[in-house]
């Protein structure tokens, strides 16, 4: 028989998405899936929602609202999957994601986390978001994977799962980095079989007003890889400070640009009235 997976799906006021979220769960092609949905202290609307989708699921859990990574741990906690899957509650999977994923975490050991490609969609248009197979190197200088990713419950156990001081975001990559710290990799399908919803209000685009502070947690919190990987980590902080100096001598010359045209042009009409 197949191993059984865990599908923990965190909800908070996503009572707009949350049936499609767990349609793509539970239409899997892979068999054996129990699905949990966390109610994280959403509001009514969100509840009626979830309270009419609850026969579809395993269980439904309800808490006040303590963030995604108490969520997530509550969810795993009341799961029996040896293998656990974690879907955001805007977000959807290819019906042949597990399938694929567990293909492949199942026939290499040194695979820790699976996720693919993702279909990134906001009102206007969408595209693709292609990340690359990453060991702890690379987990370092940015987040390779997607909060929606396959792995071990038992390599959740060992590193204390998800850390629940981390209410403001990047606590997927917090966990991935101590996942991936006695050693593996991340693999990524080369498909694009989650689609992502780019939200005003979602939690990536909170946590992206709020990155410097969330990159000092993340950055002492793991002070002693960091430390170990010092001319990585280096030669990671001088590549993004080249970026930034190149972006602003753009646009001072740009500016300039502007500037100079904006004094020429007057300059020029006079010359040409006294041609005439």
């Amino acid at each position: 028989m197949k191993d059984l997976i865990s599908i923990i799906i965190p909800c908070y006021n996503d009572a707009e998405n949350i049936s499609e979220s767990i349609d793509s769960a539970i239409n899997q092609d892979y068999g054996n899936i129990e699905v949990i949905v966390v109610d994280d202290g959403s509001d009514q609307n969100t509840k009626n929602v979830l309270r009419n989708l609850e026969p579809k699921i395993a269980k439904l859990i309800t808490q006040k609202n303590k963030g995604a990574s108490s969520a997530r741990n509550v969810g795993i906690q009341n799961s029996t999957g040896k293998y656990i899957l974690n879907l955001d509650s805007d977000d959807s999977f290819d019906r042949t994601f597990v399938t694929k994923a567990m293909s492949i975490i199942q026939n290499d050991s040194n695979i820790k986390i699976v996720s693919s490609y993702i279909n990134r969609i906001s009102e206007n248009r969408s595209t693709i978001l292609k990340h690359k197979n990453s060991d702890i190197k690379s987990f370092l200088k940015y987040n390779h994977s997607s909060g929606s990713a396959l792995f071990k419950r038992s390599d959740w156990l060992k590193v204390g799962g998800y850390d629940e001081k981390m209410t403001s975001g990047y606590e997927d990559w917090d966990f991935y980095i101590r996942l991936l710290k006695g050693g593996g990799v991340s693999y990524i399908i080369p498909e694009p079989l989650l689609n992502y919803r780019i939200r005003p209000e979602s939690n990536s685009t909170r946590a992206n007003k709020m990155k410097y502070h969330l990159l000092r947690y993340i950055y002492i919190k793991h002070k002693d890889l960091y430390i170990e990987h010092y001319e990585v980590f280096v030669d990671h902080l001088l590549s993004r400070l080249e970026v930034v100096e190149k972006a602003e001598r753009k646009n001072w010359t740009k500016l300039e640009f502007r500037l100079g045209k904006k004094i020429l042009d007057p300059i020029r009409k006079i010359k040409d009235v006294f041609k005439l």
